[in-house]
């Protein structure tokens, strides 16, 4: 199976310690490690994102606040299944999130040449080379999308 890249987040109890957040840690390592993932972008450390102690938008189990753990796994789907499935007997976890992340950037790349191509064609179309010259008008960075949504609303 393919390696591909899933988000894991887990709220824990409120009252639970650094040992406990800890204790945690390890074990989500462990699965990691026995189902041959890794924990983190492969060129950096480990990214382990402990949000701390955040308000709940409801009550779960008659806690109003829990703390917030992300880590970025890269794994196959036998492994999140297996993570799932432990992470589901912890009775200090509040909820845990498992989310594959890959498939919104191939979406975003797909969108990103097919703008390209399209504009491509439409300057060949129209007698021009099929990239901007030095000097005709906005240059653009191909990984500057900050402009994408952007819509001019006249009043």
């Amino acid at each position: 199976m393919s390696t591909r890249k899933y988000e894991l987040v887990y709220v824990v109890k409120p009252d639970a310690t650094e040992q406990d957040l800890a204790d945690l840690q390890s074990q989500v390592e462990q699965i990691v490690s026995k189902g041959g993932g890794t924990l983190g972008k492969a060129e950096a450390p480990l990214e382990l994102a402990l949000a701390g102690r955040r308000k709940l938008a409801y009550e779960i189990g008659h806690h109003k606040e829990g703390i917030y753990v992300f880590l970025p796994i890269h794994g196959n789907g036998e492994l999140m299944k297996e993570i799932d499935r432990r992470l589901k007997n912890i009775d200090s976890l509040l909820r845990h999130l498992i989310v594959r992340v890959d498939e919104e950037q191939k979406v975003i790349e797909r969108a990103r040449t097919k703008r390209t191509d399209e504009s491509r064609r439409r300057r060949v179309a129209r007698g021009l080379p099929p990239e901007r010259q030095p000097g005709e008008g906005p240059q653009r960075d191909e990984s500057d999308d900050s402009g994408d949504f952007e819509m001019e609303v006249e009043r």
